[in-house]
């Protein structure tokens, strides 16, 4: 009977002591989420991709708006740069949007739609940081139409996300410039904007990136192919102009012999590039 007793007691000596013990925390695993929806809007999803190992502390987000002239495309354009992100942002999150698209025949969803939808996408990501286990900042990344959602919302509403940086490739930047450009860009931008720069001139003015610029802007890498006939090389010109004018740290990078939209051998260049560059401006 002793012998028994004097077991339970060193058993529940060893188990308190055990219980004083911190529990080994499993490293957060991978994860892909996909189609989450951040708005009631069927066009209101995203794509997220979580690294393993990821905590509170530092894993900042990517995020990538898709191009299309506002009227179509979607998250899907990110796909094919999916593979090497890990490799080119090791501890990154990334995360791929949609966007309620301009509807030419029946006029919905004009700007600044698009714009807001970006502010609406941020800040779910903002509210699910805890759950999905991410801070660290955020980098916004875009292509042509999507390159101009991502520079106006850095400029212009920075701080909704925390903006570190932003990444655009051919974007537009000045709207009533490129309303000079060609009467098929004149057509869609009056549509988009339900009128011109002579009729709705705060609208262009409020829509266009270059407008927000201020000295305490951040940085910002941009391309632009010297071939591009649908956003002409004129629009980075400006972007860079406006840049200087403020301070604003920047690399501006002109891609001989490609258009509107980079052969496949181009991006892993230019994204080591700007990868280089958000890793240099913290």
């Amino acid at each position: 009977m002793a012998k028994k007793l004097l077991l339970f007691i060193l058993l529940g000596f060893i188990f308190s002591c055990s219980s004083d013990e911190p529990p080994v925390e499993t490293p957060l695993p991978e994860l892909e989420l996909t189609n989450v929806s951040y708005g009631t809007g069927d066009k209101q999803q995203l794509d997220i991709y979580l690294p393993a190992g990821r905590n509170l502390a530092e894993t900042p987000l990517i995020l990538y708006i898709h191009g299309g002239g506002w009227i179509e495309g979607s998250k899907d354009e990110f796909l094919p740069f999916k593979s090497g992100m890990g490799i080119l942002f090791p501890g990154y999150a990334y995360a791929s949007m949609n966007y309620s698209l301009f509807n030419l025949a029946t006029g919905d969803n004009p700007f600044p739609t698009q714009e807001n939808d970006v502010i609406s996408a941020i800040e779910f990501v903002e509210s699910m940081s805890s759950e999905w286990d991410l801070e660290g900042g955020l980098v916004l990344v875009g292509a042509s139409a999507g390159g101009h959602l991502a520079l106006l919302h850095a400029y212009k509403h920075a701080d909704i996300g925390n903006v570190k940086s932003v990444v655009a490739f051919f974007p537009p930047t000045e709207l009533s410039e490129l309303f000079t450009y060609s009467d098929p860009t004149a057509y869609l931008l009056s549509e988009l904007l339900e009128g011109t720069p002579q009729s709705n001139p705060d609208l262009y003015n409020e829509s266009s990136p270059i407008s927000h610029i201020t000295p305490s802007s951040v940085p910002t890498i941009f391309f632009h192919g010297d071939l591009d006939n649908v956003v002409p090389l004129s629009q980075s010109s400006l972007l860079e102009e406006a840049l200087q004018d403020n301070g604003v740290t920047y690399q501006f990078q002109v891609v001989p012999g490609q258009g509107h939209g980079f052969t496949a051998d181009t991006y892993p260049a230019l994204l080591t590039m700007a990868a280089q560059f958000i890793k240099d401006n913290p």
